[in-house]
């Protein structure tokens, strides 16, 4: 029998994967946070599908998405980011990667992780919406709200409330499965 998926991810085998094996799963370590961080603030504007199939591409222009190298990068590295073919080749974003490494340790320093941080606003459990239809899932919520705003005052880029929610749903603050999904039962 056919696994019952949230409709989204029927395009094909990697968004299926993507929705089978991490859409929606707690992550907790900030490594894997700040991956999908940088991953969504490419998005904005653009779909997920994009990114997700330059996610390798990604993963090997930006060091594996170490904030620490990342945080450093300089002028011959951007020029070198711009010139990448495999990436979405916006200086913006990039600019804004750096400034986001950056900030994200900041962060670290100030909560004693990043993941502490962001899972603080809903006390640490995940929200389940329990949504019967992909119509039910919002686009923004006033937690994802709260957040962005959090964000740019701290001096991250990219951040808003539709890419903050995102990244939430992605690393599994919240669960946004559809009621028929597989997954969820």
């Amino acid at each position: 029998m056919e696994k019952v998926r949230c409709a989204w991810c029927e395009k094909d085998d990697l968004y299926k994967k993507y929705h089978d094996e991490e859409w929606g799963k707690p992550v907790y370590d900030d490594e894997t946070i700040f991956e999908f961080l940088i991953l969504e603030s490419f998005q904005a504007g653009l779909s997920w599908y994009t990114i997700l199939s330059k996610r390798n591409n990604f993963r090997k222009a930006f060091d594996h998405f170490d904030y620490k190298k990342m945080a450093a990068y300089s002028d011959q590295k951007i020029e070198e980011l711009m010139n990448n073919a495999g990436i979405i080749r916006n200086k913006l974003k990039i600019l804004a990667t750096i400034i986001n490494a950056q900030k994200f340790m900041e962060v670290q320093t100030e909560f004693g992780s990043f993941s502490k941080y962001i899972w603080g606003f809903i006390d640490g459990k995940p929200i389940d919406n329990k949504p019967k239809t992909l119509s039910d899932v919002p686009a923004t919520t006033e937690i994802s709200d709260t957040i962005s705003k959090d964000l740019k005052k701290r001096g991250f880029k990219f951040v808003g409330s539709t890419v903050i929610y995102a990244h939430m749903q992605a690393t599994g603050m919240v669960n946004d499965h559809i009621e028929t999904c597989f997954i969820r039962k």
